[in-house]
């Protein structure tokens, strides 16, 4: 089967993806992956597929092996990674089955490894997190779901959901959506040069919107079952349109820093 060069990881409760599958195991330096990498082909197109939770949802959030997930994609041919994922809303305005392309990321994890380099002055750019040629990609090939252009994506550890103190104090920043995931899921693409974008869905309002929200994982999940048909029949679109070729800045990210590994 042809070398897939773009791939999707699936997050909560979006656990498989592709029809006539091969599987392949990856060993990395870095552990396993949460899964064998399924490719299989969309619309004629090679295309990997990575359950980031694992079969039955094994790996909570915080301990999702993301070094091993993203460097199994890239020694197997990916270059380009779309990673929807369920978030909670923290604007009235975000409400359940809202899509969200954000175009920042705050980091509020705490216990992480979020890089591969250890030795050196490897200091990767990372002001704009989310491949833009890949987010108007996402733009337009969900235009059917009306998803929001822009906004701050906030990461915390989980697996706990935040209080409403907490929540009231992400929302008071202005910031968007909380998820669990994307961090250092993102950097880490960076680093190896990856382009990479997420599609969020908005599964709840969070704890801090107002005193009737209060999520639960019943609640994720079952409003990203309504809707993940349309969310695969959407990304499906989104692959169909997406080329090879990379304007863009990413596969430039690690140009003339001297890197202790050698990337696959």
């Amino acid at each position: 089967m042809t070398n897939p060069d773009l791939a999707v990881i699936g997050g909560s409760g979006f656990y498989t993806f592709l029809d006539d599958v091969e599987t392949v195991e990856v060993e990395t330096p870095y552990g396993a992956p949460s899964a064998p990498i399924a490719i299989g082909t969309v619309g004629g197109r090679s295309v990997a597929f990575l359950p980031r939770h694992g079969p039955g949802h094994r790996f909570p959030a915080h301990q999702v092996p993301y070094r091993a997930n993203l460097w199994a994609l890239r020694s197997l041919g990916v270059r380009q990674v779309l990673a929807p994922c369920a978030v909670g809303g923290l604007q009235v305005e975000l409400g359940p089955g809202t899509f969200v392309v954000p175009d920042q990321l705050v980091d509020r994890t705490t216990k992480r490894i979020q890089t591969y380099y250890d030795e050196n002055a490897c200091h990767v750019a990372f002001a704009d997190p989310f491949c833009p040629r890949l987010r108007g990609h996402l733009q337009n090939g969900l235009a059917g779901l009306e998803p929001v252009d822009g906004g701050t994506l906030v990461v915390i550890d989980g697996p706990r959901f935040s209080t409403r103190a907490e929540s009231k104090w992400y929302a008071s920043h202005g910031w968007s959506v909380i998820g669990m995931t994307t961090h250092p899921e993102a950097i880490l693409a960076r680093e190896l040069a990856l382009c990479y974008a997420t599609v969020c869905l908005v599964t709840d309002h969070d704890a801090g919107v107002d005193e009737a929200s209060a999520v639960t994982q019943d609640d994720v999940m079952r409003v990203f079952a309504e809707h993940i048909d349309s969310l695969k029949g959407g990304l499906a679109e989104v692959i169909a349109a997406v080329g090879t070729d990379r304007d863009c800045s990413c596969s430039h990210a690690v140009d003339g820093l001297d890197l202790p590994i050698e990337l696959p």
